[in-house]
């Protein structure tokens, strides 16, 4: 799940410089470490980068912006308290802490037994909290290049990213062969990859 992660935000903020991103991912890094010293503001300091993304992820899965804001607090502790385990070689800061949402929130799904799926049409994206404060909108682009995509192809990239299902289980749940599901998912990622290129 860690390239869907990296697949869902990658590009978000335009196109730009090698040299802006690494010196992003380098900060990043750098405040990670920080973390893992005991430093509090370097976790304020990313969660005012990525607190915004999170919780659209947490609201996404769990369709309650209370209970998502929980799961962002739970996560950054979460995040805080492991961060001399981070292995830069197994991802970016940005998508270890997407990672860490998106699994607390489905973890939150589970154990209440819950099955909260909504379809992501027209309707639900207009229903999305507005983006806050401080944040860069990336959740509200992150709903819009969803919506854009066919919906067989949507459909399996919100049962994989938001409900945690794996290819074999989209292909129970929608009577397609698991190849249906691969093909679809990397149509659907190479179309999203496309669109926030051209930002």
């Amino acid at each position: 799940m860690l390239v869907m992660a990296e697949a869902v935000v990658a590009g978000y903020e335009g196109e730009p410089s090698g040299d802006w991103l690494l010196q992003a991912a380098v900060a990043d890094s750098e405040l990670v470490t920080a973390m893992a010293e005991g430093d509090r503001s370097a976790l304020a300091e990313l969660y005012g980068r990525y607190s915004g993304l999170m919780l659209a992820i947490g609201v996404r899965v769990l369709r309650e912006r209370r209970e998502a804001e929980e799961v962002l607090h739970d996560a950054f502790v979460e995040a805080f308290r492991s961060a001399a385990g981070y292995d830069p070689a197994r991802g970016s800061v940005r998508t270890w802490l997407l990672v860490r949402m998106r699994s607390r929130s489905l973890d939150r799904v589970k154990s209440a037994g819950r099955s909260r799926r909504v379809a992501l049409d027209e309707l639900a994206l207009a229903r999305l909290p507005a983006p806050a404060e401080g944040s860069t909108g990336d959740e509200r682009r992150v709903a819009e290049a969803l919506v854009q995509l066919p919906r067989d192809q949507r459909v399996v990239i919100e049962l994989a990213y938001f409900d945690g299902l794996s290819s074999t289980e989209i292909a129970a749940r929608l009577g397609v062969p698991v190849g249906t599901v691969k093909s679809r998912t990397a149509a659907a990622l190479g179309k999203l990859r496309t669109a926030w290129g051209a930002r």
